[in-house]
């Protein structure tokens, strides 16, 4: 029994889609009717990771987890002393590539590193998988694209080795199915650093249609991330930001392609198979 957790998140709901059919397969969910793309055959359950009692069903005949937790709180802890318990024998958990960078001190590094240390001892089988930032963060700038033809973001310039999601979900569902993955690290990042201002003009041209890239200052980041987050997540994706200027994500990593027997997915073929979200292409009605 695989157990999958963060299924209606970015990369849950693509490492859902893509376990074998054969396999035995339970989703925990704190809202089981938001989960979409499983199998006719995997079980759906409610689970809360601050609940105890309901994770101790949830992870009943559990042998492999995929393990997604939101930053900031204490829900690796409890899981993790929870499968212990259970009887899992292997945690695939997502982290983030910045936990081996030693100049990050953010307060989610922190946290990621803290939860990778628990998991490495905790007497189970573990792999971490350490993205790098992903690709489907530029969905955030859709609605000023689709209202006003601009991408506002901080740092303009910066480069950055995105991944395409459904290589994480890919390397993931290997980790849980296959042999070989037991006590690694993978790091996964696409097959280039690129920038806003580069991933604005290549969704101009997939578009075609001009757009504008309005790069935003510190504090009109800070304004505008405070109306998603609380202000200490606010400060750490300054933080981060600030190291991604200095040129710290820009490094190229080979295990996606390595991992997958194929080229990790570049940032316009993501945006080419999600062009939608940001609107209809061409308003002129010509081909180009």
């Amino acid at each position: 029994m695989i157990l999958v957790t963060g299924a209606t998140g970015t990369i849950g709901r693509e490492v859902v889609r893509r376990i074998p059919a054969d396999l035995a397969v339970r989703i925990m969910a704190r809202h089981p009717e938001r989960v979409t793309g499983a199998g006719a055959e995997a079980e759906i359950v409610h689970g809360d990771f601050s609940d105890p009692a309901s994770l101790a069903g949830v992870l009943r005949g559990v042998r492999t987890v995929f393990l997604v937790t939101n930053p900031g709180g204490d829900d690796d802890e409890g899981f993790i002393r929870a499968a212990r318990s259970a009887g899992v024998r292997q945690v695939v958990k997502l982290s983030a590539a910045a936990v081996a960078d030693s100049r990050a001190e953010d307060l989610i590094t922190r946290w990621q590193r803290r939860n990778e240390d628990l998991l490495r001892g905790s007497g189970m089988e573990w792999t971490l998988l350490r993205p790098r930032a992903f690709m489907s963060n530029a969905l955030s700038w859709a609605g000023s694209i689709r209202s006003d033809d601009v991408v506002r973001a901080l740092y303009g310039a910066s480069a950055n080795a995105c991944v395409d999601p459904r290589d994480v979900a890919e390397v993931a569902v290997r980790a849980l199915t296959e042999d070989g993955h037991a006590d690694r690290v993978h790091t996964l990042t696409g097959p280039e650093a690129i920038s806003a201002a580069e991933q604005t003009a290549q969704l101009a041209e997939l578009l075609r249609r001009p757009l504008r890239f309005e790069e935003l200052g510190p504090e009109q980041a800070r304004t505008a991330l405070g109306a998603r987050y609380p202000a200490d997540i606010v400060e750490a994706l300054l933080e981060s930001a600030e190291r991604g200027r200095e040129g710290a994500k820009a490094e190229v990593d080979g295990t996606v392609a390595g991992l997958l027997g194929r080229p990790a997915g570049t940032f316009r073929g993501w945006a080419a198979d999600h062009l939608s979200a940001f609107g209809n292409a061409s308003r002129c009605g010509g081909t180009g």
